[in-house]
């Protein structure tokens, strides 16, 4: 029995489409996890891509890539990641996961869709070497227009979904990303936020209830910003290589103040386009020409 308001699939041959046991699972833990989600060769074409950014430190720009930091010792984002070529690019509406992200993120038949599907509000890739993690923070306590979690109408309301890809093997040692299952719903702060939070520790280790979500190259976790989260610091050698896709309501806006470049809007499918601009600006014939 399926719940209504939620279209499900019941086909086997369709793995990116979301099933009744996607639904109970990211509604009960605030996450799940998509086996085999990128082919071999997508994640080559997409470490291919980051070999050629390795260089790129905090502040500089490549083209219309952007080496960032949040602050904390987690390594170099990638921000804007999608400018870097077509491996990128394919990624922003990916078969694997992209149904499953729209139903997470909500909306259809309401208002809030009315302007589109989905808004990609960040993207990016990140390198981690040894010693390099990122605090724990967020969780169901810290409301936010950006970070709630909801299920109501039979639908699921979510503000902003992750989805992290994996392009290389992440395990024991390897700075996996850590999780408090359940803890979007929660009402309080964890009893270990004041000690190891994002301005006092430097990774999720040693926090209770916190679990390490192991990735193989090509896994994909699917998780809502509400829930407190984190990575442990990576102890060896080598670099952790991951990519953020954060899917949210149409309606949202870059925090970082990012914008599409007009060159990648141009060559982007409709669906793509929509989902980094979801409404074209409307100008005036005179600004419109400058």
């Amino acid at each position: 029995m399926t719940t209504p308001g939620i279209a499900y699939t019941r086909a086997p041959h369709q793995p990116g489409a979301l099933s009744e046991r996607d639904a109970y699972f990211f509604d009960l833990n605030g996450f799940i996890v998509v086996r085999g989600a990128l082919a071999a060769d997508e994640v080559a074409a997409c470490n291919r891509v980051m070999d050629g950014l390795q260089r790129l430190k905090v502040g500089e720009w490549d083209g219309c890539v952007h080496g960032h930091s949040y602050g904390a010792r987690d390594g170099v984002n990638l921000q804007q990641i999608y400018e870097a070529g077509e491996p990128f690019e394919r990624l922003i509406d990916h078969p694997s996961w992209y149904e499953k992200a729209r139903a997470f993120v909500g909306g259809e038949g309401t208002f809030d869709y009315d302007q589109g599907p989905m808004y990609v509000d960040e993207c990016f890739a990140n390198f981690r070497g040894p010693g390099e993690a990122i605090p724990m923070h967020s969780g169901g306590y810290e409301v936010s227009k950006r970070c709630q979690y909801q299920f109501r109408d039979r639908r699921f309301h979510c503000s902003q979904v992750n989805v992290l890809m994996a392009f290389g093997d992440v395990g024991p040692g390897d700075g996996a990303t850590m999780l408090v299952p359940g803890s979007h719903k929660s009402n309080l702060p964890h009893p270990d936020n004041a000690t190891r939070g994002w301005n006092t520790g430097l990774s999720m280790e040693g926090v209770e209830a916190a679990v390490e979500i192991h990735l193989r190259a090509g896994d994909a976790l699917i998780f809502v910003d509400a829930i407190m989260h984190g990575s442990a610091a990576r102890q060896n050698p080598g670099q952790r290589r991951t990519a953020v896709y954060r899917y949210g309501p149409s309606w949202g806006g870059s925090r970082h103040g990012y914008r599409p470049s007009a060159e990648l809007l141009a060559r982007l499918n409709p669906l793509r386009r929509q989902l980094l601009q979801p409404l074209a600006p409307k100008l005036p014939p005179v600004a419109a020409l400058v």
